[in-house]
């Protein structure tokens, strides 16, 4: 089976595709349109970042809808804002 190659709109590249739709209904399949794997990866890390530093519930609707909110923009528009004081851990 072939790899799937999308053109990445957060990385504006070539790159390889997700297997499938990340998320449900119409955003997922944006996703899986537009979005690479690499682009992915770093929107997971990005997401637990959030849950973290903002104490997150992800059963509450709510912060669904904040996650969501910051989904659209990391990987549609490139902001990848970062909470108020936030440091990241050292390495």
């Amino acid at each position: 089976m072939s790899e799937r190659t999308v053109f990445c709109v957060r990385l504006q590249c070539e790159a390889e595709g997700l297997n499938k739709p990340p998320y449900p209904g119409e955003l997922g399949q944006r996703i899986f349109e537009n979005i690479s794997k690499a682009a992915w990866s770093q929107w997971m890390n990005h997401q637990t970042m959030l849950i973290n530093e903002y104490r997150l519930s992800p059963i509450d609707p709510k912060a669904r809808a904040f996650i969501e909110q910051e989904m659209e923009k990391f990987l549609f528009e490139g902001q990848d804002a970062k909470p108020e004081g936030y440091v990241p851990p050292e390495t």
